[in-house]
């Protein structure tokens, strides 16, 4: 059993821990340290999941980047990262964050979600290929794994442009 909650300012240390045990490496909890520096940063949209001993076991994160196309900016927001420690993972602790971060943005008035993630994992949650609006990668990465969701219908609807993601990701 686990909670949803917004990250406190408390948790930084441990969803340092989360993200590190997860991916095997600290590049995630640099950009998560990052993002939390920078204008792009949306506190309600920092989620952890916490177990009933009071443990962080897990961890999303979305935040702000824009849409460039030829003549505007469309706003958007980044999924990244999403972390689950290892000794909790394949119990729908990753989904259930997931399903929690995108109502939240989309109560929150946002209008589409980016991912570069696993081609398996986002697709359960309505992310298509990235390509299929028109939208593409700053960056070489293979088509399926860089997705997209419309949180609002037809939000992508004409639009053609490169996503833009804000100097936090370049730092790590």
């Amino acid at each position: 059993m686990f909670i949803i909650r917004s990250e406190k300012h408390e948790d930084i240390h441990k969803l340092k821990e989360v993200n590190d045990l997860a991916f095997g490496r600290d590049n995630e909890s640099k950009l998560i340290e990052a993002i939390r520096q920078s204008e792009t940063f949306i506190p309600e949209l920092s989620l952890v999941a916490e177990n009933e001993a009071g443990e962080i076991i897990g961890h999303v994160l979305l935040s702000k980047i824009i849409i460039e196309t030829q003549d505007q900016s469309i706003p958007s927001l980044a999924l990244a990262p999403m972390a689950v420690k290892p000794e909790y993972q394949n119990q729908k602790i990753g989904s259930q964050l997931v399903k929690e971060a995108l109502n939240r943005s989309k109560s929150l008035g946002f209008e589409s979600v980016v991912v570069l993630g696993h081609k398996e994992f986002y697709p359960r949650f309505g992310f298509i290929p990235a390509s299929k609006k028109s939208i593409r990668p700053p960056f070489d990465v293979p088509d399926e794994v860089f997705m997209v969701l419309e949180l609002k219908e037809n939000a992508l609807q004409g639009i053609q442009g490169t996503v833009k993601y804000p100097d936090a990701f370049q730092k790590v």
